[in-house]
Order: structure tokens, then sequence, then C-alpha cells
């Protein structure tokens, strides 16, 4: 068996984080959940999401702060194991610090609007000729060029902007956003893949470069596998529920104690279901057997299919798919996820931790999704109040001294 790298993959590769709310410090939580040394580069103010709700705390989770202890629980999740500094980049002391950082440095991300990173002199144009190796991330709602690049955007403008409320809920229905900011974690996820082939490129070159992360470009780059514009020409509406176009049946049916997933993708799937379901001729059937009719005719196959499930509890049903190989899935909540197995075993459901109480009853995390056959990874220590590093990194790592630190403290450098 081959034993496992205590070395991080990305340990000695440093990141200051500039980012704010949850696209830039989800992106900056998988960079240090590979072992990187993330950097919170906060203002002396503070970070924004530790003072939104809902907060967490010795009393639990509120909508409002009841101690002093409760911290945005949000903050919390996406903060970990990240170290924290306040830095004034509006003075120029504040900025000639942040250069001194950025030398001894691999790797800044920010999620500013458009031209912020340039009015602060933190643009890549600026660090480069200060460290020339540097790879900086800018996460935006439509990107660094054209013409919207100006625009302010938000999770579900960019699900908007993107195509992907115009093909989400049921039909005839209005717009629907998903339930989740996908637009600010899958830009996450491509700014995490961004900055690494950036510091694979590196390895290559010895240079770095800026890496352009668009909310909108990310979420459109997946909608567009399917030819939406060919659907009216089909006869087929824009939102098709939990329905695929390609597949029938494919939906959720109700059972008699629930909901589950059915999904087939051909022929032989739709035989073994009606054998499930105890009506094998319609897998023979000159309307039924061809993958056109019942797409032509969705709403009649799942009537024979949630026919059958509604005679069978949830647990019956899935039990029959699952032998017969079919795809299905019972649709648990957060509370049944928490307690799955399967989700145990993957390590991805972990306590979430205060940073001076410790572990908060009721309330857990997400584990880091990459699994590796030689590396470790994972998230190690909570979230920290901003500055609980201003003394090791201006102190041990660009050499300050207490007296100047704490001139810098009083002066709302730091």
């Amino acid at each position: 068996m081959t034993n496992r790298d205590d070395h991080r993959i990305l340990q000695d590769i440093r990141v200051l984080d500039l980012t704010q709310y949850f696209s830039g410090p989800l992106a900056t939580l998988y960079l240090s959940g590979l072992g990187a040394e993330v950097i919170r580069v906060d203002p002396p103010t503070g970070d924004l999401s530790s003072d939104t709700p809902l907060y967490a705390g010795p009393e639990g989770v509120s909508v409002e702060r009841k101690t002093e202890d409760d911290m945005g629980a949000v903050f919390l999740k996406r903060c970990r194991a990240k170290k924290a500094i306040t830095l004034n980049l509006k003075s120029e002391e504040g900025k000639l610090l942040f250069y001194r950082l950025g030398e001894k440095s691999d790797v800044v991300v920010d999620n500013f609007s458009v031209g912020v990173t340039k009015r602060l002199g933190v643009s890549y144009e600026t660090l480069r000729e200060i460290n020339s190796q540097i790879v900086q991330c800018a996460i935006t709602g439509f990107g660094l060029t054209g013409p919207d690049a100006a625009k302010r955007s938000y999770d579900v403008i960019a699900q908007a902007m993107s195509g992907l409320m115009s093909i989400t809920g049921e039909p005839g229905g209005k717009a629907m956003k998903a339930g989740s900011p996908l637009a600010d974690s899958i830009s996450a996820s491509f700014a995490l893949s961004g900055i690494l082939a950036a510091l694979f490129h590196r390895i290559r070159t010895g240079h770095g470069q800026l890496v352009d992360i668009s909310m909108v470009d990310c979420l459109f780059s997946l909608i567009y596998d399917d030819p939406l514009e060919a659907y009216d020409q089909l006869g087929m509406t824009m939102r098709q529920g939990n329905r695929i176009p390609r597949f029938s049946p494919f939906n959720v049916y109700e059972t008699q104690d629930g909901e589950i997933v059915i999904g087939t993708s051909n022929n032989e799937m739709w035989r073994k279901l009606t054998e499930v379901m105890g009506c094998q001729e319609l897998a023979t059937d000159n309307d039924f057997g061809r993958t056109a009719w019942r797409l032509e005719n969705n709403d009649i196959v799942d009537g024979v299919v949630e026919a059958w499930s509604k005679t069978c509890s949830t647990q019956e049903a899935l039990a029959k798919l699952e032998t017969a190989g079919i795809p299905s899935s019972a649709i648990p909540d957060i509370h049944a996820i928490k307690g799955s197995r399967q989700m145990q075993a993957r390590g991805m459901v972990t306590p979430l931790l205060h940073p001076t109480i410790g572990p908060l009853p009721g309330l857990a995390a997400a584990g880091f999704p990459i699994k590796f056959s030689d590396s470790e990874t994972g998230y190690d220590g909570p979230a920290v109040r901003a500055g609980q590093h201003n003394n090791e990194i201006f102190g041990k790592l660009l050499g300050i001294i207490d007296e100047d630190i704490n001139r810098l403290k009083d002066a709302g450098t730091i």
C-alpha cells in the first residue's frame, strides 16, 4: 500500500486573500484545504460576513447578536483554516505593507468590482512589477472585459444573466434561481482551477499571470451543454422542471410516504423499469417502447411511473429500483444528509468550530471535496477574528518590531 504524503499539495504556497462575501472566500477556502497558507487581509473594521446573520454562538443560532461571542455562521464556515490580518489599503503605509507581503507571496485573490484594485493600487499590473511570479485571481460578475464589466453583480444577477434562471422552474411557471447560490460557488471552483493552472504555468515559465473569472461565464459554460436554442423548434419549453429533455422517464415521483427521483437514460433502463413496475409489455409497445415517443409524451409516461411509485413506500420503491440497477434516490433534507453513512465515510460533514468556544452544537461544515490517494487535504482550525495574526505576519514575516506594530495600529493602518 502506498504511504500517504504528509506534505500538503500546496504547502509553502502563500495566498493573500482580499475577498469578502462568498465566491472569493470559498475559493481561498479550497486553497487552504490543499495546504496553502491563506492570509485574510481584512480592513481594520473587520470581515463583513463575521457580522452578518445568521449568527452562531454559545446560545445557538439567531438572527441578531445575543452575545459578544456570536459570529456569522457563514463566516465560521468560509474562513476556516485561514490566518487573518488587518490592513488599511487606502492608506499609503498600508499599501506599502501590502507590497512587502506581495513580494513574499504566491497568489492574490480578490472579488472586488472592476476598477477597485486599480484605485487601491493593488492591481495585477502593479503587483507584477513587485513580484513577477505573482498569480492574481479576480472574481467578478461579468469579467474584467466587455461592455458589462463595470456592472455590479450578486449571485442571483449572475444566475439570471447566464440564462440559468430562464431554464429553472416548472413549465409555464415563474423564473426561479437555484436553491443554493450556484454562481458564487461554481465561480469559486473555476477560480481554484485557474489558480492551480497558473501556478503550474509558473513552474514551467517562471512567470505569474492574471486569472480572470466571470460568474456569468462560469454558469453559462455549464448550462450551454444543451442545444437550448433548438427547444422552440422542437416544441419544448425552456423550463423543464425536474425533467431532462433527452431522457424519459426522468423526474420526481410521489411515494406513499414521500418522493423519489428516478432517472432512465436509454431503452434498456426503460425495459428494466417496466419489469419493476410489472408492466413489461410497455417495453416493446409501439409507442412506449420508443424514446422519441416517451419524450413527446412525458406527462403520460410520468403518470404511469407515478401510479406505480404511489403503491410503494419510499424505501420499498428504492430497494426494487436499486436491485434492478435503475438510478434512483430519496430526497433527503440536511438533517438526513448529515447523518448519512456515505457522507460520514467521505468526511464530508465536520464539526463547525468557533474560535473561542469550540464545536457549535447542531451545526456542521462541509469537508474538503477533493480526495487524493497519496496526499492529505482538509481544513485545520477554525475561522479566527480579524487581526488575529497581525503580530505573526507583520512581526515574524516582515520583521516589524512590536513598537512599530503598535504605532501602525494606533494610526489605523492595521
